[in-house]
C-alpha cells in the first residue's frame, strides 16, 4: 500500500490521540473531577444578606473588625500561573478589592507590593501573610497618598524592592457619606480629591518611566460614576473622573503597548461602609436592593483584576468591567 501524505497524517494523528488518551484522563473523567472540585454555586446564597448589624469604626476602618468579616478570597481563590513572574503594586492593598487582587495575584505567580495607611497595618499583615504563603514576595509600603512626594517614592520603592513594575492597580479611595453638600467642608472635599484623583495622577506619572510594553494599569471606579447616590456627592464625582481617565489614558498609552482598564464594583462589603461611607440605616440594608439581594464580597472581584492583568487579554484596553450584583452598569 502506498504511504500517501494523507494516510501518514491520519496515522500520526491517531498515534497522537492514543498517546494523549493514555497520558491523561478521559473527557468524562476530567469533567467528573472538575465537577466534584468546583460544582456550580447559586450566587444568591453564597454570602451574607441584609439586615446587617449596625457598626461604626473610625476612618479608615479595619476589615478584621467587621461583622461579618469580608471575604478576600483567602479560602476560595485557587490560582495557577496566569501572572507568573509579574510584579505588581496595589494601593489600598490591605482590604477590600485591593486585598482580593493582592492575594489572587500572588496565587497566580506575581510578586506584590501593597500600599496602605499606617492605621491599616493589622489588615495589611494578614494580606502579606497570604502573599508569602503563596511563595511570592510581599512588600509593605505604608503611607498617605495625599502627598505627592510620597507617591513618587512609593513607585521608586516598589520598583526597587520588586525589581521592576509590570502592574499598577490604583485602588485606594476615600468615601464619606454626607446628607447635603452643605455638610462637606473644604478640608474633607480636598481629602477625597487628593486620595481618589490626585494620587492616581501622581502615581501613574511616576510609574510610566518604569513600564514596558505589555504593562498594565488598572483603576478601581464604581457604579457611583454612572448612578451616583445623593449622599456621596464628592466620592461619586471622583469615580466619574476615574472612569474618564481610564478611557482617556488607554488611548494615550496604546502606542506604547501599555493597557489601561478599570473595575466598577457595585455595593461591596468593605471597611469603607463602616467607617463613614454609609449611614447606619443604609448599612443595615446594604446590597439588599440588588437583584441578587446582597452585597458583593471583595473576593468575588478577584478574578476580574486577574483577567485585566493577564497577557491573554491583550486586546482589552480602555474597558471598564462591572460587578454589581445585577445592577447592569457600566
Amino acid at each position: 500500500m502506498t504511504d500517501t501524505p494523507s494516510r501518514r497524517n491520519v496515522m500520526i494523528g491517531s498515534a497522537i490521540g492514543t498517546a494523549a488518551a493514555l497520558a491523561s484522563p478521559s473527557l468524562g473523567e476530567a469533567r467528573a473531577t472538575r465537577d466534584v472540585a468546583d460544582p456550580p454555586r447559586d450566587p444568591r446564597g453564597l454570602y451574607p444578606k441584609p439586615p446587617f448589624k449596625r457598626q461604626e469604626q473610625r476612618w479608615p476602618g479595619l476589615a478584621s473588625k467587621m461583622e461579618p468579616r469580608p471575604d478576600h478570597g483567602e479560602q476560595s481563590y485557587r490560582g495557577g500561573s496566569r501572572l507568573s513572574g509579574r510584579r505588581a503594586l496595589i494601593t489600598g492593598g490591605d482590604s477590600g478589592m485591593g486585598a482580593a487582587a493582592a492575594i489572587a495575584y500572588a496565587r497566580e505567580g506575581a510578586d506584590v507590593a501593597i500600599n496602605f495607611l499606617p492605621d491599616e497595618q493589622p489588615d495589611a499583615d494578614l494580606v502579606l501573610r497570604e502573599i508569602r504563603a503563596a511563595g511570592r514576595k510581599g512588600v509593605a509600603l505604608p503611607g498617605d497618598l495625599r502627598d505627592e512626594g510620597f507617591c513618587r517614592s512609593l513607585i521608586e520603592d516598589a520598583v526597587k524592592q520588586l525589581g521592576g513594575l509590570d502592574i499598577l492597580v490604583s485602588n485606594a479611595a476615600r468615601q464619606q457619606a454626607h446628607p447635603s453638600i452643605m455638610d462637606i467642608s473644604s478640608e474633607n472635599f480636598d481629602w477625597t480629591m487628593k486620595t481618589n484623583i490626585y494620587a492616581p495622577f501622581w502615581l501613574i506619572k511616576a510609574a510610566l518611566p518604569h513600564l514596558e510594553p505589555g504593562a498594565v494599569i488598572i483603576g478601581t471606579t464604581s457604579e457611583q460614576a454612572q448612578d451616583p447616590s445623593a449622599d456621596l456627592y464628592d466620592y461619586a464625582m471622583t469615580k466619574a473622573a476615574t472612569t474618564s481617565y481610564i478611557r482617556s489614558l488607554a488611548k494615550q498609552l496604546a502606542e506604547r503597548g501599555i493597557r489601561v482598564n478599570g473595575v466598577a464594583p457595585g455595593p461591596i462589603w468593605t471597611p469603607l461602609q463602616v467607617s463613614g461611607g454609609a449611614s447606619m440605616e443604609k448599612l443595615e440594608k446594604f446590597g439588599g436592593q440588588t437583584p441578587l439581594g446582597r452585597p458583593g464580597q471583595p473576593g468575588e472581584l478577584a478574578g476580574i483584576y486577574v483577567a485585566l492583568a493577564e497577557p491573554g487579554n491583550s486586546y482589552a484596553t480602555g474597558q471598564v468591567y462591572g460587578a454589581m450584583g445585577g445592577g447592569g452598569q457600566p
